[in-house]
């Protein structure tokens, strides 16, 4: 499902030519790969705090411990509903202590205004990253990975992610794969769709594996 503000199949094929121009191994990608729809959730302070339940469990641990913390919410994940319930309470429903706390840290920042996720749209990207990372919890990672799904910009690359590093050696025939620095100088000349090519890039990783070894999307 596509939210409003992200980017539809026009303009996801206007970013693959554009990168499609810029690199052979992206030409190459998006000769063979179908269109693919924007990996999309709502943006605002629940999607932020999935993405933290997500983090280092199996897809179906995921799944379940975010459907009982969404249950035991009524329903209803607002930073409000959060900071309402103790640690205690918000631990019963499989959420480690350290994600309590990161999650408590979200609600408690649009609380106190320390940020507002309906202004992060209008931002620059590096003052949107800004302001997300400076929630404990909120790494470099989650904060591009949120701004690429849940803001659909285009250009947003989460260059840290391991999957996109090991597409980008396979694609490009490097020798070993890229780590986060050397992906991100490597993905400057696809501004300004370098999120167009983090989701070519992802959909090429899943493509040249069995469905069984296939990663779970961020």
């Amino acid at each position: 499902m596509l939210y409003a503000g992200h980017p539809d199949a026009d303009l996801i094929a206007r970013g693959r030519a554009a990168l499609a121009a810029v690199d052979p191994a992206f030409a190459r990608l998006d000769a063979e790969l179908p269109p693919f729809e924007w990996r999309s959730r709502p943006s605002g302070a629940a999607s932020l705090m999935r993405k933290i339940v997500e983090q280092q469990v199996s897809t179906a641990s995921a799944a379940a411990i975010w459907g009982r913390f969404e249950a035991g919410l009524g329903g209803n994940v607002t930073s409000a509903s959060v900071a309402s319930l103790d640690e205690a309470r918000l631990r019963s429903f499989g959420l480690s202590g350290q994600k309590v706390r990161y999650v408590g840290e979200i609600a408690r920042a649009e609380l106190e205004g320390r940020i507002d996720f309906r202004r992060l749209g209008a931002m620059p990207e590096d003052e949107a990253l800004g302001a997300l990372v400076a929630m404990k919890g909120v790494g470099l990672w989650t904060a591009e990975v949120y701004l690429l799904m849940c803001e659909g910009r285009t250009d947003a690359f989460p260059a840290g992610d391991l999957a996109l590093q090991e597409a980008w050696r396979e694609a490009a025939g490097l020798d070993a794969r890229p780590g986060e620095r050397a992906l991100r100088g490597m993905a400057e000349p696809w501004r300004p769709w370098r999120g167009v090519a983090a989701h070519l890039l992802w959909a090429f990783y899943v493509a040249s594996r069995p469905p069984a070894k296939a990663p779970a999307r961020p």
